[in-house]
């Protein structure tokens, strides 16, 4: 979700600042600001705005407001409505402990009540304006120490950046279940909560890890233990849309270098095995597991929907799925004989984090596949998968979905060989997913198609997405992109369940997206869109090449090749990213950054 971004060096500008701020707009937003201290003044100043960065930059440019630190915020509203008032950095009484703050401060009630009583005085309806009177109470000339007082008494989560007029050129910082790191340049320091603000600006990154405390000033900075820097997997142009209207359309067009990434040195196709180095250290405990329990949210979620047909299939593993949202409610049963898997973009999604260190309370082996190379779920798993897709700006995923697809095929193909996989079958699976990339670029070739029928159905006000088995849970993830892309009212539907209360909802105007490959349910799933075509339901199908028999239910027909039906997914879902993305254009959306959603959720 927010972004923070803070400096200490010698630049004075704040605009480099607000440039790392943009390379964050990705995350979803809704207000910004920033505090930057005047040496010359010994005074902080404020700027807030309401809406996009650009409005903040507005603000700067107009005002001649120079100094070192500074820092910066993108909120996303959670506790307090959208206003300037409640945008961040919040401050003290008077006006000497600057916060930003991404995260959520659970006891923020009752320690609001409590610093009243002692003569505090709010401004806003924010739990972070908490963080700043409560660091003012225990403040006596020092902040850090200051800080490390007040984080006592706090509950929640929380990634920190603060700044001081009494204690001035210095920033602390501070970390608890969501991500910050420190960027090295020389004497100059940058300071954020993504990796993508800093790229242009160094390499050289110190991740903050939980309960840990950072001091910098632009001689030097102290954190409890000392950490190695770590180089950051991301050049600049990873991060630019390179001729492309939007993010979104460059993320999925750009699918087959990031599948080729995802199995690049991976597979041994002469042994059909899968090589993933990250899971060499619990190859063995991976021989013995006889239940895998995959937590996941959003489009992760329906990637581990996926990867339970894959492994259940192939590898013979009992697997069962829940939303990480809900996992550590229902009290699952866990024994030596159960791993569970974390499966996230960013590997700082807090309920699937949640769900993972509950896994860890309780002693069974964890694995994860992620995105963001040093993030939390890739440093508190047990062993586990990188994607490598490379970074995802768009808020909707699209290549980081289809990474995580080849990963857990990957992962099936590993598993499946430790048990009684044979070699002739291993090595189909492996021919076959090396393929992928190029089967990809041919389904992109359909984008001037997929375009077409989306202007033809633009004014639709509500669709249903079926499919069945491997492209069940193709049908639940089209109908979310529509929904975030679009804002158009969409289900997704096992299509055997169509008799059980969807086929009401079927008429003239309520078209239907139908995933028809030929696979192995092929002819039930045609039976079940044949009923739909019955009501005079429109139908778009997403069919295998050379299919003409599905030509007698709908003209509007997108073919994707034929592979290997437990990879299918990777191709049929592609027409349904490009479908969501037009129909989102064509509705004038700003495709990038839908309205309400963030990148990330790092709040549960």
């Amino acid at each position: 979700m927010c972004g923070i971004v803070g400096y200490i060096g010698k630049e004075t500008n704040p605009q480099i600042g607000l440039e790392a701020l943009k390379r964050l707009e990705y995350r979803g937003y809704d207000s910004a600001g920033m505090a930057v201290f005047n040496f010359e003044k010994k005074q902080i100043y404020c700027l807030k705005c309401v809406g996009r960065i650009s409005n903040l930059e507005d603000k700067l440019s107009n005002s001649a407001i120079f100094g070192t630190p500074f820092i910066m915020h993108t909120r996303w509203a959670t506790t307090g409505r959208v206003n300037e008032v409640n945008a961040h950095p919040h401050s003290d009484c008077k006006g000497n402990i600057w916060v930003v703050h991404n995260g959520i401060i659970e006891n923020y009630q009752e320690l609001k009540e409590e610093l009243i009583k002692e003569g505090h005085r709010f401004v806003s309806e924010t739990d972070t304006e908490v963080l700043s009177h409560l660091i003012e109470k225990y403040f006596k000339g020092n902040l850090e120490e200051a800080v490390r007082k007040a984080l006592k008494e706090v509950k929640g989560t929380y990634a920190l950046v603060i700044i001081s007029r009494e204690d001035p050129y210095k920033i602390v910082a501070a970390s608890l279940s969501s991500p910050l790191l420190i960027g090295i340049n020389g004497k100059e320091y940058l300071i954020a909560s993504d990796p993508a603000a800093i790229v242009s600006y160094t390499k050289k990154i110190i991740n903050l890890e939980d309960n840990e405390i950072a001091t910098i000033t632009p001689e030097k900075f102290f954190i409890f233990k000392e950490k190695v820097p770590q180089e950051i997997e991301l050049e600049v142009e990873d991060i630019q849309k390179e001729g492309y209207s939007h993010f979104m359309l460059k993320e999925i067009m750009e699918q087959p270098r990031s599948l080729k990434h995802s199995q690049q040195g991976r597979i041994l196709l002469e042994e059909g095995l899968a090589k993933l180095g990250g899971l060499e250290d619990v190859k063995d405990k991976l021989k013995e597991i006889k239940r895998l329990i995959i937590v996941a949210c959003g489009t992760a979620y329906h990637a581990g929907l996926v990867g339970e047909y894959m492994l259940e299939e192939y590898a013979g593993i009992p697997v069962e799925v829940d939303f990480g949202s809900e996992f550590r409610y229902r009290k699952p049963i866990l024994d030596e004989n159960t791993a569970l898997l974390a499966i996230s973009q960013s590997g700082e999604t807090a309920d699937t984090i949640a769900a993972l260190r509950e896994a860890k309370r309780k002693g069974i082996l964890t694995l994860g596949i992620v995105n963001v190379v040093g993030s939390t779920v890739s440093r508190e798993t047990d062993a586990g998968v990188y994607n490598h897709a490379g970074p995802e700006i768009g808020v909707a995923s699209t290549k980081a979905f289809t990474s995580q697809l080849e990963v857990l095929a990957l992962l099936t193909l590993f598993l499946g060989r430790q048990r009684e996989m044979s070699l002739v079958m291993g090595q189909r699976i492996a021919k076959e997913i090396l393929k992928i990339p190029e089967l990809v670029e041919k389904v992109l070739q359909t984008r001037s198609e997929v375009k077409k029928i989306a202007e033809k159905y633009k004014d639709a006000k509500n669709f249903l997405f079926i499919g069945r088995k491997y492209n069940y849970p193709i049908a639940l993830e089209g109908a979310l992109k529509l929904k975030e892309i679009s804002y158009i009212h969409a289900e997704g539907y096992g299509a055997g369940e169509m008799k059980h209360g969807p086929l009401a909802l079927i008429d003239k105007n309520f078209p239907t997206i139908a995933i028809l490959t030929s696979d192995s349910v092929y002819k039930k799933t045609l039976s079940n869109a044949e009923e739909i075509k019955t009501r005079e339901g429109p139908i778009i199908a997403i069919a295998t090449e050379g299919n003409d028999e599905i030509k007698n239910i709908t003209e509007d027909v997108i073919y994707i090749p034929k592979t290997l039906e437990m990879l299918t997914p990777i191709l049929s879902v592609i027409p349904l990213q490009l479908f969501s993305y037009y129909m989102g254009v064509l509705k004038g959306y700003d495709v990038d950054k839908p309205r309400n959603l963030a990148k990330s959720v790092t709040v549960e």
